[in-house]
This record gives structure tokens, sequence and C-alpha cells, in this order.
């Protein structure tokens, strides 16, 4: 296979502000002068820019509107059943220390007259994720875009993650996972929150 893009038809394609991009790199370049470098030895020339475009596309969910995304695809449907979509990777970066912590969630929802599509649960995470965080809020918010989006009867979120500033400073433990949840309406009922947990393979305690 040829790897040229006009070949194959494929071309990347990055839209960021102009503006913002040149504030954010004279940041970085006096953030570099400060920690000791030399932002204009070779490895460090275009850091910069570089940082100044990877900052906007992991804090992109601030440009996003979680219930537009739910409601483009809100359907009348007959279906009072669990829906779940688990294993939904997510990176997003801890507002302490502005650190990586990346996991997966697992979303639930019964259904009350209406669902939507399942790939809008998985953007409304990555919508959330894609900001400054912190895991419990996350979780919350998740949950809360659902539930005011489709009325359901109940929505249910858990959340394991890896925290790297936990990881790469302070105590370092390298194994630690972080679990947080948050229930509304049906699964609140022990019953039915056993029946969730059991299907996405978790027990909490």
């Amino acid at each position: 296979m040829d790897n040229n893009n006009e070949l194959i038809g494929y071309e990347k394609i990055e839209h960021y502000n102009p503006e913002r991009t040149q504030k954010l790199m004279e940041h970085y370049r006096a953030i570099l002068q400060l920690l000791g470098e030399n932002p204009d030895r070779e490895g460090l020339l275009k850091t910069p820019f570089r940082v100044a475009k990877s900052m906007q596309f992991l804090t992109q969910g601030y440009n996003m509107d979680p219930m537009e995304i739910l409601l483009s695809a809100r359907f009348k449907e007959d279906y009072r059943q669990m829906v779940v979509v688990k294993d939904i990777e997510l990176f997003s970066m801890c507002e302490h220390h502005m650190i990586p912590f990346i996991g997966k969630a697992h979303v639930a929802y019964i259904p009350n007259g209406y669902i939507t599509g399942l790939s809008k649960i998985a953007r409304v995470v990555e919508v959330y994720a894609r900001r400054l965080q912190v895991q419990e809020r996350l979780t919350t918010q998740i949950k809360e875009a659902i539930n005011e989006a489709l009325h359901p009867l109940g929505v249910a979120v858990v959340i394991e993650a890896r925290h790297l500033c936990m990881c790469m400073r302070g105590v370092q433990k390298l194994n630690s996972v972080t679990t947080t949840s948050d229930f509304v309406g049906a699964f609140e009922r022990g019953e039915t929150r056993a029946e969730f947990l059991n299907l996405i393979g978790t027990d909490l305690h």
C-alpha cells in the first residue's frame, strides 16, 4: 500500500485559532526559559508551537456542546431496558497539575421514550474529558448531560482511571486505579445497580 496521502485520498486537516496559538507559543517559550532550557536550540525550536497545538487539542471539549451532540441523534423508541456502553477510552488532564489521567468509562441508561445514537454517548464522554478535570466532576457531568437530554428512567456512570500525577510525582504509586461512580433514578435501586455492575464486570464496594 502506498502511503502517499494524495494517492490514498487522505489529507490531515487541523484547525487552530492563530491568535490563541501565537499567545500560547509565547508563554511556552517563556516556560522553557524559566526551566533553564534554551528554546533556540534545534530540538526545542518548534516545541512551543507543537505544545500550543497539543494543548488546544487536549482541551477542545470547551468548544463542544454535549447537549447538542445527544439531541442531534435523539429518537423516539418504546424500549425500556438497560442500554450499556462500556469500556469507553478516555484521556483527560488533571486540573491540579495539568498531567494526564487515562482510563475508561462505563455508561448506562434506561430509556423513557427516547434513545440516542450509541456513538453520542462516547462523544459526550470525550467532550467532558477534553477539559481540565477532576475525575469526580467528570463522572457527574456525563450523568447529568444524559439525564437532561433524554429524561430516562435512570443513568449510571462508572469511571476507572490511572492518574499520572500519582505515578510520576507525589506518592509515585504506579499501579493505583481510581474508580468513581454516579447513579440517578432506577440505578439508585440496589438490584438495578447490581445488574449494571455485573454487565460491566466491576465490583464496587
